[in-house]
């Protein structure tokens, strides 16, 4: 066949790429085929051809390559490439003078681009493979994050006999699966063989026979990928390249698509496949812990924090590193010359532990901070830090992760065909030139997790340090500026998961802080479980305080509930110590009598209660960078789904970078990137048993559990369940039970260990999926119900995060150990194909 001849003629196809594009490249085409048979000769001319073709393809290298990646712009369009993939681009691009297929299939095979390692991988394992493959027993759905993509236009689920010709002598029958104007879906026997940038001939031979289509030669379409199914037949995918030109041609293909949608039903894998990524989506990014900070370049010459995304999990973070001015401290900590080093590290995702405790003096907070590689640099002052510093209620121990983040990802638009309606248009719009402005010097997203740990704190303390040398410390001291660079702080926008309703209401209150403080005030909004007050002067009052409320006003409205001394929990107070956020503190198990009288004055006066809405101060920037963030996720997220009385692990996400997890996981996986197993990596029962166990007593509102997961890996093992042990540590459990479990792991094996943080979740957020859940449920209303009863079953969302470079270092071990295994760790990883 065609295809085999070209294989069999490769090392002169490649020959002669090397020259395509120059003056004389016919002559010595001519002369290196001279032996070769005119068909011979004509399909490798084709083959030239095919590579001569300009094109527009946009290339987008991001986890792809082993590389660093940034923009880089050619003729007007913006591509993603590392440094590597330039230098090619920019040597072929010379060659041949113009962006052709040529150049772009040079790019996308570069020798460090993960595909082609991974092929190259696959062939040497089936050269020396000598047992059968696994199976994979547990499997999670793998969940790619932001791998949707908007589809141009309305596929239709249509079969109708077509001709495939490959050459002028190579012509085959075949079936359409799915069909849209600009592409189509075939149905193949699996041995006609088939590449991916193939240009092919169709024939619609089904319709011709009822309609005339004015196509004497056919439609031309490219081969955009190749799906084996089974013995019997394959699929392949195609776009068109439209030289055609034929106008008519496309007007009758829309209308007749247009027409028969109703009868044929469209093709909805793309929708329902965004519609289940970005459920899942949705429920992890208001859970995760880390805190998402946003670097800008100002004024083209400084890198600094410029914004933070918050949620209720991960705002304390922002709160810590606040001083008594309410001014964040990042700008200081996170300097010049700290993000030139941590840049400076070759990974994609840049790592480093970072220490941190404050001092107060005269009434204000100043911050110490020192990165891991300083402290390896400076070993004449760790005793010091670590024993001083660990002393202080203040010490924390934060995981740093940076990566680059583009302002161009902060537009995703909807996974719909343009014809889905007339609406869609102004649903897909882009940022605001406003939101634009806040976003576009954004260089790079940096995610701050913190892993301070009781057990790990103890350790530090145990440094003995020389109190009279305690000045040293200025070292590792930030100071003040009297006008410190501003920072965005923006709220994660998501659906209002409150279990009440907020209703506006004014009533005047009585606020109780303690038996001598009385301060007059007036509600601001209420609900059956809270209130929002506003104090006639400022309160001491602060966040986990138990008051009392009086509600003169609306006692005189009911007798049966005493509106006097309503005992509640302080929640949030505001900057100026005049608004307080107020919810319901039970003390046992009798009824609340705020509860009981809010509950019946909602209840009955509904129609008359405005809602209480919250309006976001830069519409349209949490969206934005929520966008930017889920399009490079570096973390492991876990979904535990319901099932009977358990729970267990449905689904695993992975973002741009994948962790070493992943890649280890990745690695005896053999099912395809649908599934991957999991269950080995936790303890026997642990999901099933004692993390259903705790979850179900823990509400949407309760902070995440902790736990610290320390796994072994035997890298020579066959199997996932062979390669990997696993024990957890709760909180209060020692270290001690686990010595002889992490000695074995560095002298033989080698050690991961992860803080493992799981959240209950609340409903889904449908409002987020609102369009593409009405676009399917339009032509199949029992997909849909399917895909919303899905995504309620999970249960829990959960982040591991590896702190193995934290933790080892306070094990008491030999260092010698500890360099054996460091070093057996990364040569493996540097051997896997990605």
């Amino acid at each position: 066949m065609a295809e085999d001849k070209l294989q069999q003629y490769q090392p002169l196809i490649e020959e002669l790429k090397q020259q395509l594009g120059s003056p004389g490249f016919d002559g010595l085409f001519a002369q290196k085929t001279a032996h070769l048979s005119k068909p011979d000769q004509f399909l490798i001319k084709m083959e030239m051809s095919r590579l001569s073709q300009p094109i527009a393809r946009f290339i987008d290298l991001r986890g792809q390559v082993s590389g660093e990646v940034k923009p880089y712009i050619h003729d007007g369009k913006q591509h993603f490439m590392d440094d590597l993939a330039i230098a090619v681009f920019e040597q072929e691009i010379a060659k041949h003078g113009k962006y052709t297929l040529a150049v772009y299939e040079a790019v996308m095979n570069t020798d460090n681009n993960f595909r082609v390692m991974q092929k190259r991988a696959q062939q040497q394992a089936q050269d020396d493979a000598n047992t059968p493959t696994p199976s994979v027993t547990h499997g999670a759905k793998l969940i790619k994050f932001a791998s949707y993509e908007s589809r141009i236009e309305e596929r239709m689920n249509y079969s109708i006999k077509i001709t495939v010709e490959i050459s002028k002598k190579n012509i085959i029958s075949a079936n359409t699966s799915d069909i849209s104007l600009s592409g189509a879906k075939i149905k193949v026997h699996p041995k006609a063989v088939f590449e991916k940038g193939q240009l092919l001939s169709i024939r619609l031979v089904g319709l011709e026979q009822d309609f005339e289509l004015g196509l004497k030669d056919g439609i031309q379409y490219e081969v955009v990928a190749v799906e084996p199914v089974n013995n019997e037949f394959q699929f392949v995918r195609l776009k068109r390249t439209f030289v055609e030109n034929n106008q008519g041609f496309d007007e009758f293909l829309n209308s007749f698509i247009h027409g028969n949608k109703r009868r044929y039903k469209i093709n909805l894998d793309n929708t329902m496949d965004a519609v289940v990524c970005k459920g899942y989506e949705q429920y992890y990014l208001p859970r995760v812990s880390s805190l998402f900070v946003f670097l800008s370049k100002i004024n083209d010459k400084l890198t600094l924090p410029s914004m933070v995304l918050t949620n209720e999990n991960n705002a304390f973070i922002h709160y810590y590193f606040e001083d008594e001015r309410k001014k964040s401290c990042l700008y200081s900590i996170f300097n010049q010359k700290r993000l030139a080093y941590l840049n400076s590290l070759h990974s994609p995702v840049k790592e480093a532990v970072l220490y941190t405790f404050t001092h107060s003096n005269g009434g204000k907070i100043y911050y110490y901070s020192a990165f891991d590689f300083e402290l390896k640099q400076e070993p004449s002052l760790n005793s010091l830090f670590f024993g001083f510093g660990a002393q202080k209620d203040s010490w924390r121990a934060f995981k740093v992760q940076i990566m680059p983040s583009y302002h161009e990802d902060a537009f995703i638009p909807l996974s719909l065909p343009a014809s889905a309606g007339k609406s869609l248009e102004k649903l897909n719009k882009r940022p605001t030139p406003r939101v634009q402005g806040f976003i576009q010097d954004v260089q790079n997203l940096m995610l701050l997790t913190d892993i301070t740990d009781p057990r790990r704190t103890a350790e530090y303390k145990k440094h003995q340090y020389d109190a009279g040398q305690v000045n040293l410390l200025k070292h590792f001291g930030h100071g003040k500026s009297s006008t410190p660079p501003a920072l965005e702080v923006v709220a994660l926008e998501y659906v209002n998961l409150r279990a009440h309703k907020r209703y506006l209401y004014k009533t005047g209150t009585i606020f109780h802080v303690d038996s001598h403080t009385v301060i007059q005030g007036h509600t601001r909004d209420l609900s059956v479980m809270g209130l929002q007050v506003e104090l006639n002067s400022p309160t001491d009052a602060k966040k986990g305080d138990l008051v009392y409320i009086d509600l003169p006003e609306l006692q005189k409205i009911t007798k049966k509930h005493d509106l006097k001394h309503l005992r509640y929990q302080v929640m949030a107070v505001s900057k100026s110590k005049t608004i307080i956020n107020l919810k319901v503190h039970k003390v046992s198990e009798n009824k609340h009598p705020a509860i009981e009288f809010f509950t019946q004055l909602i209840d009955k006066n509904k129609s008359k209660l405005q809602a209480c809405e919250e309006t976001p101060k830069i519409p349209g920037l949490s969206t934005a960078l929520r966008n930017m963030i889920t399009k490079s996720v570096c973390q492991f997220p876990l979904y535990l789904h319901k099932e009977s009385a358990h729970f267990n692990i449905g689904a695993v996400g992975r973002g741009l970078y994948s962790t070493k997890l992943h890649k280890v996981l990745e690695h005896f996986n053999q099912s395809g990137d649908e599934q991957i197993e999991i269950a080995p990596v936790f303890p026997a029962n642990f999901i099933e048993d004692e993390l259903s166990e705790a979850l179900r007593k823990q509400t949407r509102q309760d902070k995440p559990l902790k736990y610290t997961l320390f796994m072994r890996f035997d890298p020579d093992k066959k199997t996932l369940a062979d390669a990997v042990k696993s024990q957890i540590l709760r909180d209060e459990d020692s270290l001690d039970s686990l010595f002889l479990f992490i000695k074995k792991a560095l002298r033989k094996e080698i050690l991961f260990v992860f803080q493992l943080q799981v959240s209950k979740t609340g409903r889904p957020d449908t409002d987020y999926l609102a369009n593409e859940l009405k676009y399917v449920s339009h032509y199949a209303l029992h997909k849909a119900k399917d895909l919303e009863e899905s995504l309620w079953n999970v249960a829990g969302v959960c982040d591991l995060i590896d702190i193995t470079d934290e933790v080892i270092p306070t094990l008491e071990v030999e260092d010698n150990l500890i360099e054996k295994m460091t070093e057996k760790k990364q040569l493996w990883f540097e051997s896997l194909p990605m």
